[in-house]
């Protein structure tokens, strides 16, 4: 008996009913049933709610047929969107089943009443769907949504948070859908330094352009953020794709220039000329002048670098060294800036110590990546070198 009865609703549940299976319901409740049953198949779910009450008119009606019904009058009801009779066919369900099966109808007695905005009543039927053991996505998806409503935006922050420490720990990535909750809940928070983290988590895990062009034009907000790192933003932006404006193009050719890289400013110009950003509208001949200076000065660099370079190897401090080092690297001598950044590192007394690690790190991951990659990731501190190099890892990644 209890086999067939089991059975009987599970075919229900499938929306497949038999009079056949039906054993303890009687013809008059079975047959309208099996018309139902037939006509949600058929797509037919507002007819089929007109034979459940056919059903549910039949006097006399025993426990297992009245359940019969309701289980029957909650699928209906829900494929016609009849919200109010579902919710009644369910919540007479919820109280006459136990086990996992409770957990799953408040879950829908829950999505139901957020179907009406009705919140309050479906943040009472989730507590009970949880408290039954009910894990699914669906339920982690309605909780997001009620905090949302509510705006409890530190609900959310931690139940996302722990969501992604928990893949973490486990060695997992996490999910992309739990980072973005976890970075919008942040963001309404102004919690500036872990919305930035969390980007960078997107950017890492991810990479996709949306997210770098977020973590990028945010970095430099960040708490103890340095503006000596503003030019590798701009960096990043390029190796991206997210630097695409005109003025994008100028302030990084600009501030490579006021770093002393003429070259790197002349090649960025001439890539701005070459992807017909540059040299266009109103201020087509402000490009064209800011082209012409640093190949100017590009010209005078070559001509002074050795004898900077021999300079700089007779200070007690690195940071000419390193300084000239990373002017060779920009040049495309790299194994030569390799070098005299390697002696400025060696000589000490180094004004940003971090810098110039990242500074070799980037360099070597022009020539040898891996040993490159090595470097970067010893770069530590807390102005933002530690994240630039992070961040050069991933935009400069072979995959």
């Amino acid at each position: 008996m209890k086999t067939l009865r089991a059975l009987t609703l599970a075919l229900i549940a499938a929306g497949t009913f038999s009079i056949a299976a039906a054993e303890g319901v009687r013809p008059e409740i079975g047959k309208p049933l099996q018309q139902a049953s037939e006509l949600l198949r058929a797509g037919k779910a507002k007819e089929a709610l007109v034979k459940v009450r056919e059903a549910e008119a039949v006097g006399g009606k025993t426990a297992f047929e009245q359940l019969t019904i309701e289980r029957m009058k909650a699928a209906a009801a829900q494929r016609a969107g009849d919200t109010a009779a579902a919710i009644q066919a369910l919540e007479a369900l919820y109280g006459r089943v136990g086990g996992a099966e409770q957990g799953q109808i408040a879950e829908q007695i829950a999505s139901a009443y957020a179907q009406q905005r009705n919140n309050a009543k479906a943040g009472e039927w989730l507590n009970k769907a949880i408290a039954a053991g009910d894990n699914s996505a669906t339920v982690h998806q309605l909780q997001n949504y009620l905090h949302a409503a509510s705006g409890d935006y530190n609900a959310i922050a931690r139940e996302a948070g722990a969501a992604v420490a928990a893949a973490e720990q486990a060695g997992r990535r996490p999910e992309e859908n739990d980072l973005l909750r976890l970075a919008d809940a942040q963001l309404r928070l102004n919690n500036t330094a872990g919305h930035i983290a969390t980007l960078e988590k997107l950017v890492l895990f991810y990479g996709k352009k949306d997210y770098w062009s977020a973590l990028l034009s945010r970095l430099p907000r960040k708490p103890g953020f340095s503006d000596r790192y503003s030019l590798d933003v701009l960096r990043l932006r390029q190796a991206t794709g997210t630097l695409t404006s005109a003025e994008d193009y100028m302030e990084l050719a600009q501030m490579a220039m006021q770093a002393g890289l003429p070259t790197e400013a002349r090649k960025v110009t001439e890539l701005g000329f070459k992807n017909g950003v540059l040299g266009t509208g109103a201020e087509a001949a402000r490009h064209q002048r800011l082209r012409d200076l640093a190949i100017k000065e590009e010209a005078q660099l070559k001509g002074q670098i050795a004898t900077q370079a021999n300079e700089a190897r007779g200070f007690s401090e690195g940071d000419a060294l390193v300084k000239v080092g990373t002017s060779y690297v920009g040049m495309g001598e790299v194994e030569k800036g390799i070098s005299l950044i390697q002696a400025g590192i060696a000589k000490g007394k180094l004004k940003h110590p971090e810098e110039a690690r990242l500074r070799l790190g980037q360099a070597q991951m022009l020539v040898k990546r891996q040993q490159g990659v090595q470097t970067l990731r010893g770069v530590h501190g807390g102005s933002g070198a530690d994240e630039i190099a992070r961040l050069w890892i991933a935009a400069n990644s072979n995959g």
